[in-house]
């Protein structure tokens, strides 16, 4: 009974910081490791990609801080059509959601939340579509690779740091969202497309293909749908934060 749980505990003896870059410059060997390996070692990537998380989000929430201070305000493009009482309103507005809660709090919360959360039910589709496949994996393994194929998103996350420490503000366009015109969800969709992503992508496929014992082809099947999936479910709940965080700021003044 034991054994075939998918028990989390076993992960706190698995952190290995130095495996990480190994994942990135040797993949196939690392991920040829995970096959047969009953242990949880996903607590070294999720921890890599948690930190880099919160200090993107850190230098990112400085930076819009620094932005509401000096003035910097990125004003409605009708803004010049508005009464003065709703321009008041809505500088009043914003300043009210540049206080650390709004900037620092709940993007961290949330965005480790989406992390973690995301990991397991990914994790869990790939499980899924790769029994159906024929795949001979368990579910902690699917954890395993889920984890470890993620590590190309804290690079990102660091790249993005360093962007913004450098140019001195924050990311307004990730991704390929530029290209997404003025359709919010389209924007969405293309803001979780990158290089990155298809790095991810291809450690995936490899990792799966090797932990499950599926043909190459089967495995970028699995991570195709999966991925699709994942990246129309992301688009949706940002153009549905979207949507909603402008109804919050344009509400009082309609």
């Amino acid at each position: 009974m034991i054994e075939n749980t998918t028990s989390l505990a076993p992960a706190s003896r698995s952190v290995d910081f130095s495996r990480a870059f190994n994942v990135l410059l040797h993949p196939r060997q690392e991920m040829a490791k995970l096959v047969g390996n009953e242990k949880a070692s996903w607590l070294t990537p999720m921890l890599i990609l948690s930190v880099a998380l919160i200090l993107r989000v850190l230098v990112s929430g400085y930076l819009q801080a620094r932005a509401a201070a000096l003035g910097e305000i990125r004003l409605p493009p009708d803004w010049q059509f508005w009464t003065p009482e709703m321009q008041n309103n809505y500088m009043q507005a914003i300043q009210t959601t540049q206080g650390p809660a709004f900037v620092y709090v709940i993007p961290i919360v949330s965005g480790l939340i989406k992390l973690w959360v995301g990991w397991v039910l990914l994790a869990g589709l790939f499980h899924l579509l790769s029994t159906l496949l024929g795949g001979r994996g368990a579910m902690r393994s699917a954890l395993n690779v889920v984890a470890w194929a993620s590590l190309p998103f804290a690079v990102r996350d660091l790249l993005r740091v360093v962007f913004m420490l450098i140019t001195g503000h924050p990311i307004s366009s990730p991704g390929l969202s530029a290209f997404g015109g003025s359709s919010v969800f389209v924007s969405q969709l293309l803001a979780n497309f990158d290089l990155f992503f298809l790095w991810h992508a291809f450690l995936l496929a490899m990792g799966t293909s090797l932990v499950d014992s599926l043909p190459a082809r089967k495995a970028a099947l699995a991570v195709s749908i999966v991925l699709v999936i994942s990246l129309l479910v992301q688009a949706g709940l940002g153009s549905l934060g979207s949507s909603m965080s402008g109804f919050i700021v344009n509400r009082p003044f309609f």
